[in-house]
């Protein structure tokens, strides 16, 4: 049997967690520096402050008042110093107290220091050593000092010997004293690291805990919720983008009701029409005529234009319909769609084409966004019944317009106009021709040709809608292009 997976800890339980961690790294080097590491790294620093000292000394060996500098490294630095010649004559030597000290009792011996020189020099220059100190203290015990010597040759060729010697405090009452005050530095951390744990956790988890419950909402098809936005900035920005989110698919949602309400009435007019015609037709003598039989042809023809929008909308948005781009004259294709239009009763069609442009596209394809526009131009039309098409060129690229003379479409609602069945008015209204799918096909076509598209409008004057294609290279430049 599987092992149960665990559940993950939440927000409170990985901050705590994390802050626990945290003091536990923090106090374990605490206690390892403090206490462990404590003796060994007073010894490295005294053991550098020796040496530096006796670098300092070193430097002023020739100095007229090298006496008087010692005794203020000496004072300065609480260590014992003595300066000899080859021959263990004295030139220099202070105490920082005292205390008796083993330097103090070996000068006093000139072939004992002479001895040690002889000793360094043969060594290498130098000798560090770490020993307790012979002289023993009332209280029974003894030192631990730091005897550094050093044996140079000054600028002049002068040989001098330089000897240090400090004395090593015990840490043992440091480190009880230190004891203490980790002891007491940790149970603090431990209470304000739980205290801020907490505080952070709970401005975070809050906010965060809203948004969850909010969007288990959202989730269950409420669009109206709302996130507030409020807490740390990453936050507030998921807030943001999630009542983006709501709001488009409020807006989804209600352009897919739409979208079911409109195809049910633009399906079912032509079917009741249909069903109606056939009945008397067949209950009724004499009704079986001409015009009631092309009534029926036209409602069946609707269903097949509407069935064929849907199914071409589904593969364009899909992206399953391949483009077949040729070059093609644009400007004669659309005179033909006109020509299409001629028995169509009080409509006029004015096309203002000075020249012939050719364009590189799927033709059909072009040609079905051109009837598009002429038929949502020709559904929303004025009381004149012109819709005027445009053609212009400039800078390599051809715009073609057609415009109306009807109500037009306020400024507000221009960007939504070619989603799918979108209606500018509540009233749902029924094209004349095409299936009310046109515009989103139109946006469709252009975007996959990569082409530019748009509308304008005015209020009481009409709507004037656009697309730019780029225009073909002409036949002599492709001529060229092939012979290079």
């Amino acid at each position: 049997m599987s092992q149960k997976q665990r559940k993950p800890l939440g927000i409170w339980g990985q901050i705590l967690l994390g802050f626990g961690v945290f003091i536990l790294v923090v106090g374990a080097l605490l206690w390892l520096f403090q206490m462990v590491l404590l003796e060994p790294f007073y010894r490295g620093v005294k053991t550098a402050e020796v040496k530096g000292a006796a670098e300092s000394v070193v430097r002023c060996l020739e100095d007229d008042d090298m006496k008087e500098e010692v005794r203020e490294i000496c004072l300065n630095t609480g260590i014992n110093i003595v300066v000899t010649d080859e021959v263990g004559r004295m030139l220099a030597g202070w105490k920082a107290s005292e205390k008796e000290s083993y330097l103090e009792n070996l000068s006093q011996s000139r072939s004992a220091l002479a001895a040690l020189f002889n000793d360094v020099n043969l060594q290498g220059g130098s000798k560090l050593l770490v020993a307790k100190s012979p002289f023993v203290n009332q209280d029974g015990s003894q030192d631990e000092v730091i005897l550094y010597v050093s044996v140079v040759r000054t600028p002049t060729g002068l040989n001098r010997m330089v000897a240090m010697e400090s004395v090593v405090t015990p840490v043992d009452s440091i480190r009880e004293t230190l004891l203490v005050q980790v002891t007491v530095l940790t149970v603090a951390m431990v209470v304000l690291g739980v205290l801020l744990a907490l505080v952070i956790a709970r401005r975070i988890s809050r906010p965060l805990t809203e948004i969850n419950n909010s969007a288990k909402a959202l989730a269950e098809g409420d669009y109206t919720i709302r996130f507030e936005e409020q807490g740390a900035r990453e936050v507030r920005e998921l807030s943001r983008t999630l009542n983006y989110a709501a709001g488009e698919l409020s807006k989804v949602e209600g352009l897919r009701r739409d979208l079911l309400a409109n195809v049910s009435h633009d399906l079912r007019t032509p079917l009741t029409m249909i069903k109606g015609y056939s009945e008397v037709m067949r209950d009724l003598p004499g009704e079986n005529t001409p015009e009631n039989v092309q009534i029926i042809i036209d409602e069946a023809q609707r269903l097949t234009d509407l069935v064929n929008d849907l199914l071409d909308l589904s593969k364009l948005e899909a992206g399953v319909l391949p483009l077949e781009k040729a070059r093609f004259n644009l400007t004669e294709s659309i005179r033909q769609i006109l020509h299409r239009y001629d028995k169509l009763a009080d409509y006029r069609f004015p096309f203002h084409g000075e020249e012939d442009v050719w364009v590189e596209a799927d033709e059909l394809k072009i040609s079905q966004v051109v009837y598009n526009l002429v038929n949502n131009a020709i559904t929303y039309s004025g009381e004149d019944k012109t819709i005027t098409l445009t053609q212009q060129v400039e800078q390599g690229k051809v715009r073609i317009s057609v415009t109306d003379t009807g109500e037009g479409i306020p400024q507000e609602k221009l960007k939504d106009i070619w989603e799918r069945y979108y209606k500018v008015d509540k009233e749902h209204k029924r094209a004349q021709m095409g299936s009310g799918l046109g515009l989103s096909i139109v946006r469709n076509i252009l975007e996959m040709h990569g082409g530019q598209y748009g509308v304008t409008s005015q209020l009481g004057k009409g709507s004037t809608f656009w697309f730019e294609l780029p225009l073909a290279p002409s036949q002599g430049e492709l001529g060229e292009g092939s012979a290079r």
